[in-house]
């Protein structure tokens, strides 16, 4: 089945672009706004709209495969690609992409994904929004031919065992807005929770933790106090964008203790420190997050570092696992380019022993959201994102509604 018409569109995401940077040093909030200048090339504004390319692929018999061109919030951070705005790349794609698209064949979908994944034009890899937006859009058109699940393609096409699909535990994240939004996470029972947005040491950590201990001990009781069934224990998850590493000076004993103290706090739940530490390039960010596995490991503590900021590409991720530099894995789907490097994120983290988290943004979409929900099912990762948004609700439905529908129907077939 060949492509015959390739249809671009502006989309928006579920979230906004935010410069990290200038967060970090310190930008005030008037409302959802942030005050102050931008310091992030490309940005207008510290905060401004998320936007997305939505790519549709017209094959032969007027099937159509969808998939959606996205970055993540924090673009431009942490070793990623730059701002990815639609004005600036429609042209582009409609220029050089689309006449090789025309033509093409989706009988299967790796040998293509790997293709475009690796496109270089004009002496340069594509954009990883574009990576991302089009080989999603080639699974979907692959998947939709054969009249199978996009999990089915995945799992088919990578040679993963077993024939039976199962739900994996899905993450909720609750951006700013840590209190109401647990409630919500609470009510719905998700698997994992809450992210919080540690981003800042003064306003949100505490300079010797403390406002996240608070915050950590309100959490606990708040779920003992609320659930409705006793054997509701999520995992806590708590995301702190490196801030545990500022404010004790990258001391290994302190941010070990306070750590400990941390999985002490959450107790009877089980806790994971996403992003501890970014010390603003991969070699410092890896010897910090390996140096603190091995301490936890060592003593038997149960907390599980997550590693996230400068664990951005397949290659990164496969470093990361070898060196055992965390305990789980941030697999950020929109910087990892291809979805086809997803699928093989999971499996090589899987293989090594290290948590498979497949993840991502909140500045995502709908299409995107459930395509990389399908390989998360079909690799077997060890969590899910909820995305888009911060709301919770409706990324939590998103997600969870398509795994029961791609679940129910795959098992159906196999």
């Amino acid at each position: 089945m060949k492509i015959i018409d390739v249809i671009l569109t502006k989309s928006y995401t579920g979230f906004y672009f935010d410069d990290q940077k200038a967060i970090k040093q310190g930008a005030g909030h008037d409302g959802i706004f942030y005050i102050g200048e931008p310091v992030t090339e490309g940005f207008t504004s510290i905060r401004q709209a998320g936007e997305a390319i939505s790519v549709q692929l017209v094959l032969e018999d007027g099937t159509v495969g969808y998939g959606d061109c996205a970055a993540v919030q924090y673009s431009g951070a942490g070793g990623r690609d730059p701002l990815f705005l639609a004005s600036d790349f429609i042209p582009f794609i409609e220029e050089k992409i689309k006449p090789m698209l025309i033509g093409e064949d989706v009988s299967s979908f790796r040998p293509l994904a790997e293709k475009y994944d690796k496109l270089i034009v004009d002496g340069k890899r594509l954009h990883t929004a574009i990576r991302y937006g089009i080989t999603q859009a080639l699974l979907n058109a692959t998947a939709n031919a054969k009249r199978i699940t996009m999990a089915e393609v995945i799992r088919a096409e990578y040679d993963v065992e077993g024939k039976t699909y199962e739900p994996i535990p899905v993450f909720t994240q609750s951006g700013d807005d840590r209190h109401d939004n647990a409630d919500k996470m609470i009510i719905k029972e998700a698997d994992v929770l809450p992210h919080a947005l540690i981003n800042h040491v003064e306003t949100k950590l505490g300079t010797k933790g403390e406002i996240l201990l608070e915050y950590i001990a309100w959490l606990r009781d708040r779920i003992l106090n609320h659930r409705v069934n006793a054997d509701y224990n999520p995992v806590f998850h708590i995301d702190v964008y490196g801030t545990i590493g500022l404010a004790f000076n990258y001391d290994v004993d302190k941010m070990f203790n306070y750590l400990l103290e941390c999985e002490k706090t959450a107790a009877p739940f089980r806790i994971r420190i996403e992003g501890p530490i970014d010390t603003g390039d991969r070699e410092g960010t890896l010897h910090y997050e390996k140096v603190l596995t091995k301490m936890l490991d060592d003593c038997g503590s149960k907390l599980q570092i997550v590693a996230d900021e400068w664990c951005n590409t397949l290659e990164d991720i496969k470093l990361f696992a070898d060196e055992h530099a965390g305990h789980v894995l941030q697999i950020k789907t929109p910087d990892l380019g291809g979805v086809n490097n997803v699928a093989e994120a999971i499996i090589y983290c899987n293989q090594k022993g290290v948590g498979s988290y497949c993840g991502g943004t909140c500045n995502e979409t709908d299409q995107s959201a459930k395509t990389t929900t399908n390989i998360a099912i079909a690799c077997r990762a060890i969590q899910c994102l909820a995305k888009p948004g911060m709301g919770v609700d409706e990324g939590y439905m998103i997600v969870k509604n398509e795994m029961n529908r791609v679940i129910a129907s795959a098992n159906k077939r196999s």
